[in-house]
């Protein structure tokens, strides 16, 4: 039996293929968390089974759980039991947490997140900075997700306080008028002539089901465009290790998963600590040199403020783990003035 909602949420016990159509209120939000609201009671991990496995479509077609959904979007949902909670088996709330504030406003919060906390839970993932702010903030209307930032990177991440805050800022992440600029250090002396890396990245699976990227010709299925600019801020040796390393200025103007990471390594100047796409004898020999996570933090943002329009320019110093690594040359390098002028 097939039932057609609009603006619905499936009732407890749902045991029929249904429809829903996406109105202007939920437009703009990434599949998955649009489908955590919808199908409360239901485990993430079977969220995201019922995407991969192509039981959730989109206007009849197969979607991915980053896929963006719009206004007037018909989405099918699959059979799908919601598990009634009881008191004693509810799964526990997530813990509250503040994180640095780099700016707070009406529209937006900006924070500065550490390395090793997910932006929101999922694959394996009981909660992450989202599900934290809210439960912090209980009195909060509002609050969700501009963009994205790996698990293991650091630096400024955009959190909207309003639904048209949101559309107006991902519509600039769209769009390429954001300035991204993240902080890299590399394996190797990066050449100073290579300044633009634009081979096109796809997505792949491992065995294991853990997903991946890396680079593809032009032509290949999957092909996605990505850009990413560099630059070079500092030759660095790190303490008691002779090999030479990169300090860079990286600036996507694309924004595809793990971009940067599989840019540079692909170049043969993997990001030092990087346990996906770095060398793992390399990485041991980092942490004994004080090196315990990935190297690469979100530093400076740009975009135009969602309410005034005024050109906006946020900056977030590395943290203490990374800087206390940093011989003065680099540090040196780092003082380069905050503008609102494109990157």
């Amino acid at each position: 039996m097939v039932k057609n909602i609009i603006g619905a949420k499936p009732e407890p016990g749902a045991s029929e293929v249904r429809f829903m159509t996406v109105d202007e209120e939920s437009a703009g939000q990434r599949l998955d968390n649009f489908l955590f609201r919808q199908l409360k009671g239901v485990p993430k991990t079977h969220v995201y089974r019922i995407i991969r496995s192509g039981e959730v479509r989109i206007n009849k077609g197969r979607v991915q759980a980053d896929t963006r959904i719009a206004t007037g979007d018909v989405l099918r949902l699959p059979p799908v039991r919601v598990a009634a909670r009881s008191e004693e088996g509810a799964t526990p709330p997530a813990p509250a947490r503040e994180f640095p504030l780099l700016h707070e406003d009406d529209a937006l919060i900006a924070i500065d997140k550490p390395a090793g906390v997910a932006v929101h839970g999922g694959s394996g993932v009981s909660f992450g900075v989202i599900e934290q702010l809210r439960t912090a903030r209980p009195q909060a209307k509002f609050l969700e997700l501009v963009h994205r930032l790996d698990r293991e990177t650091s630096g400024i991440l955009l959190v909207a306080k309003k639904r048209s805050a949101l559309t107006a800022l991902q519509d600039q992440f769209r769009e390429r008028e954001t300035g991204k600029t993240y902080l890299a250090l590399v394996e190797g002396v990066w050449p100073a002539n290579k300044k633009v890396l634009d081979t096109p990245l796809a997505k792949y699976l491992l065995p294991d089901g853990e997903r991946r990227v890396r680079v593809v010709a032009k032509d290949h299925p999957d092909a996605m465009q990505a850009v990413t600019l560099v630059r070079v801020l500092a030759a660095v040796t790190l303490p008691g290790d002779a090999t030479p390393m990169s300090l860079l200025a990286v600036t996507i103007k694309t924004g595809r998963t793990h971009q940067i990471r599989v840019h540079l390594a692909s170049a043969g100047h993997p990001i030092a600590g990087d346990d996906k796409y770095g060398a793992f004898e390399r990485n041991r020999a980092l942490q004994k040199c004080g090196l315990k996570r990935m190297f690469l933090h979100a530093w400076r943002l740009q975009f135009n403020h969602p309410a005034t329009g005024e050109r906006t320019a946020l900056q977030a110093d590395l943290p203490p783990e990374l800087a206390t690594l940093m011989p003065p040359s680099a540090t040196a390098a780092l003082a380069i003035p905050l503008s609102t002028s494109s990157p």
